[in-house]
């Protein structure tokens, strides 16, 4: 999931993260930083993993794909991820409004989620996540190589720049 036109030769670094995942919270400031330090020469992509531990994070997926196709996504991501105990609590009703908090259609937030027309990307993501190993969130896939947050997020950014630079570098 990316907010910004294409960018060809951008690196790509796939996040599978899940909405109601506090390890996924934590992640957000290896994020910011990366985004910081790499610009448009690193794209982030989210994937989604939701769990079924979490009961609302096959919702919040979905949601997080219709605030991408009214062009916030990453920001919503942000804004649910930072109050995961309100999605706890409240729910699917909490996804709708934190979409109006950002200023996107809340009602289309709410059809999207009725009738089901963002579950084949979530669906999508999750089977191929699974395909290649992905087993918790936040799980980060960059040239090949998969980093597994889900346990320990001990050294994982600069796990992630470090193979970045090496792949950066190599396309120079």
């Amino acid at each position: 999931m990316n907010d910004s036109p294409a960018h060809t030769d951008a690196l790509v670094l796939d996040v599978w993260c899940e909405l109601q995942c506090p390890d996924c919270r934590s992640a957000l400031d290896d994020l910011r930083a990366l985004r910081a330090r790499y610009g448009d020469r690193l794209e982030l992509r989210l994937r989604h993993f939701p769990l079924e531990k979490h009961k609302h994070a096959f919702a919040a997926a979905q949601a997080a794909e219709e605030a991408l196709e009214q062009g916030k996504g990453w920001e919503y991501v942000e804004a649910v991820l930072g109050r995961v105990e309100e999605l706890d609590r409240k729910g699917e009703p909490f996804l709708v409004e934190v979409a109006g908090e950002l200023g996107l259609d809340a009602e289309e937030f709410d059809t999207a989620l009725v009738d089901g027309r963002h579950i084949l990307i979530v669906d999508a993501d999750q089977a191929e996540g699974k395909a290649i190993g992905v087993t918790g969130t936040p799980t980060y896939v960059i040239g090949g190589e998969l980093l597994d947050g889900g346990k320990s997020q001990e050294g994982l950014r600069e796990r992630v720049a470090e193979i970045a630079d090496r792949l950066l570098a190599g396309q120079e």
